[in-house]
């Protein structure tokens, strides 16, 4: 999202297009502040609707470790996680039958991390076209290179008219942002070449040229142009073997940094800790040593009044941003300063606060504003981690298990697994119970994804951590452990199961754990209903929703009604059934939590195969595999009843139109998937409107002939009619129905009762 207006630039906007046109990999190298992720992302609007699945855009400049790539660019797209499988085949596989155009935004610290994936990508994904910016070049085959250069700037000693200068994209860019430092500013005649000037001594860098016009509230274009001559003389006299990159934006940095108070410097410094933005509890608590809060937040407006911050608010919060170049500056000052080591220790302090304070609070009405929060800050969480593995003491240990449910809900296993696992490898001195609910969730991510053999043996180190100490949590951490286990395909006694996971629920509720008892009933409810004890099943259930509904909260909620659904649906209480996992869809849907919707897509479509539906079951079916495997399938014990629903859905439609219409449910994003298993009809057009009566006999048979895949031509041969013909049928289907794309046509005839074609 620009915050700002894209000035200029006409000729390398075409010449960007033209060359996106002929490669399917364009790559916009130039030095940094030069414009390159604002000129991509001018390109990808205006080139959105020329690919049927848009732009989308990753963001690289907070990724540091390379093997997260692949999970980053996979959650732009709304799934960041990728079951058991390998990363890369994840992605490629969520990217393979998409048309759209991919920006790939501040490569060059991971340039050959992307150079590989995007390979793979371009290779498997046919229709995927990538736009990346860099400071050096991916160099892969078929990569097209546009070099971006500064800003034109017209020469200052040939005196250029008034009407050539504002005609300048680089006169144009100062005076629009001078405009916003001081309301009603304008080039004139009188300051035409100040700024000509102005804009000349900064090479016609864009980033540079704003803060020097941020600078036009305490200062004239005259002032500012005689302060840029000292600067820019000291550094063309310093260390010439630098590469010209660094010499020119250190200028552009170290200007605006001298022209700072020295309380601004030292928050400048100080904010150089946070990745990803922050909030102005994070400053307090980080970078107020020595500052009393109200000078705190002068400081703040100074640093925002001078450009080197961006306000946004975001769901109801004021959050600041650097851009990547003002915090590598000011890292590199407080590395100067010796300020570094105490400022990631109070950094990591905060983020453990942060934490802490979601694992006190989460369970309650304010539930979605820690989930937004949490999400907000997982680029610092993510640092703070980075830091808490060079530490001696368990604070990174506290971080990841009041992290588990989050990373849970929102499909990132893969990443909740790695962070458990890198901390777990570390020798703790910290009490063991914290050891406990690390090993407890990393043994059931673990587990989810399919790996048992890590799962046992975090299983076995929990049982020895058990007989060492007598704190009654942890052995009911392992009987919780051992039941998660088995559920999720380990395998053992249903009963034993049942026993543990009872004598787990006693211990969290002599002691108000609140989340664990949650925790046990849902798992306990899964045990019962597997062993055919639905009334218990559900009355353990009920007891949990009654708690939820006292708590106010979502997360476990959904979670209870997955399994309610399942259990009612396993004695026969369809509408039961129903309801529950509707209920359980719009709640996880809103806190986008793909586990609990997976599994409701998946018993959906057993209810609709039970009652013969099985273009319906497929659809969902293909639904829910696809975002299984993306975001950890959590029914892995109920493959039998997905085999089963499998097999009755290719006798009743023939392995072809199965198979069309599973395809159909894949295809189909997270939003489609809700609202069709919700039956959510488009605007303007009601649910009886789309009944299969409302077509002819021709129009039904070349709609279930575009749910099986054929293009209108295969369409025309197979009835013997011209293409023509088809075409028009097809555009009738689209207003009767009130639907927009061949795809929506599909996925309505899948779902539609096999024997209305007939």
């Amino acid at each position: 999202m620009q915050l700002t207006s894209f000035v200029g630039r006409r000729t390398p906007q075409s010449d960007v297009k033209n060359l996106l046109a002929g490669s399917r990999l364009v790559t916009l190298t130039g030095i940094g502040g030069v414009g390159k992720s604002r000129l991509a992302l001018r390109v990808a609007h205006s080139m959105r609707r020329n690919f049927a699945n848009g732009a989308w855009l990753v963001e690289l400049g907070d990724v540091r470790d390379e093997e997260s790539l692949p999970d980053v660019v996979a959650a732009a797209f709304g799934l960041s996680d990728h079951g058991g499988g390998s990363a890369p085949d994840a992605l490629i596989q969520l990217l393979a039958g998409q048309d759209l155009l991919l920006i790939v935004d501040n490569c060059e610290h991971l340039v050959a991390a992307v150079a590989r994936l995007v390979e793979s990508i371009l290779r498997a994904c046919p229709n995927v076209r990538i736009l990346a910016t860099s400071r050096e070049t991916l160099d892969i085959e078929g990569e097209a290179v546009y070099p971006l250069s500064p800003l034109d700037v017209p020469d200052p000693a040939a005196n250029p008219s008034l009407r050539t200068v504002t005609r300048n994209d680089a006169i144009a860019l100062f005076a629009e942002r001078a405009a916003a430092a001081v309301p009603g500013f304008e080039v004139s005649d009188d300051n035409r070449l100040s700024i000509a000037q102005v804009c000349a001594r900064l090479d016609g860098l864009p980033l540079a040229i704003e803060l020097a016009a941020a600078r036009l509230r305490t200062m004239s274009v005259e002032q500012i142009l005689n302060r840029l001559d000292d600067r820019f003389a000291f550094l063309t006299r310093g260390n010439r073997s630098a590469p010209r990159r660094q010499q020119t934006m250190h200028t552009c940095m170290d200007w605006s940094y001298d022209l700072c108070t020295s309380d601004e410097r030292r928050l400048w410094r100080r904010l150089s800790v946070f990745a990803g933005g922050f909030e102005l509890d994070a400053v307090l608590h980080v970078c107020s040593a020595g500052a009393a809060e109200p000078d705190l937040h002068d400081t703040l407006s100074g640093l925002m009044e001078k450009s080197l911050l961006i306000r946004k608010e975001e769901s109801g919060s004021v959050r600041f941003h650097m851009l990547e170049t003002v915090r590598e500056f000011g890292a590199q000052k407080a590395d100067e300063s010796g300020e570094s080591e105490l400022l990631h220790l109070r950094h990591r302090e905060w983020c453990e606060h942060l934490v802490h304070d979601w694992s006190a609070h989460w369970i309650g009405p304010r539930q979605m504003y820690w989930v937004e929060r949490l999400e907000r800050e997982q680029a610092n969480v993510v640092n703070a981690l980075e830091f808490s593995l060079t530490e001696s003491e368990d604070s990174g240990l506290r971080i990841v298990t009041g992290l588990y449910v989050f990373w849970l809900l929102r499909g990132r296993i893969s990443e909740g697994r790695r962070w458990h696992e890198r901390i777990l490898a570390r020798p703790s001195s910290g009490p063991s119970t914290e050891r406990a609910e690390a090993l407890f969730a990393a043994s059931l991510m673990a587990a989810l994804q399919g790996d048992l053999r890590t799962a046992t043996d975090q299983v076995e180190e929990l049982e020895k951590l058990s007989e060492q100490t007598d704190d009654p949590t942890v052995p009911a951490l392992l009987a919780h452990t051992r039941a998660n286990y088995a559920l999720t395909g380990g395998g053992g006694d249903p009963h034993r199961l049942v026993a543990d996971l009872e004598h787990a629920l006693r211990t969290y509720e002599s002691c108000g754990a609140v989340a664990r008892q949650l925790d046990a009933r849902v798992s306990l409810g899964w045990c019962y209903s597997l062993l055919g004890e639905t009334s218990r099943a559900l009355g353990v259930l009920e007891e949990a929703l009654r708690l939820t509904e006292v708590a106010g909260e979502t997360i476990y909620r959904s979670y209870v009604l997955w399994t309610a659904g399942f259990a009612a649906w396993r004695c026969g209480e369809t509408e039961r059934a129903r309801r529950s996992l509707a209920e359980a869809i719009r709640l996880a849907d809103k806190v986008a939590d793909p586990l609990v919707i997976t599994g409701c897509l998946a018993t959906l479509a057993w209810i609709a195969a039970d009652e013969l539906e099985a273009r319906r079951a497929a659809v969902l079916l293909g639904a829910a595999d696809a975002l299984g495997r993306l975001a950890g399938s959590p029914t892995i014990l109920l493959m039998p009843y997905r085999h089963e629903c499998e097999q009755s859905g290719r006798r009743t439609l023939g392995d072809n139109a199965f198979d069309a219409a599973l395809q159909h449910g894949a295809s189909m994003s997270l939003e489609n998937a809700v609202a069709f298993a919700l039956g959510d009809p488009s605007p303007g057009v009601s649910p009886a409107d789309r009944s299969p009566e409302t077509l002819t006999a021709r129009e039904r048979q070349i709609a279930d002939l575009v749910a099986e895949g054929l293009t209108s031509k295969a369409i025309a041969d197979r009835l013997v009619v011209s293409p023509r013909t088809v075409q028009g049928h097809i555009q009738h289907i689209l207003t009767k129905l009130g639907f927009t794309s061949r795809a929506q046509i599909a996925v309505w005839a899948a779902a539609q009762p096999a024997d209305t074609a007939e």
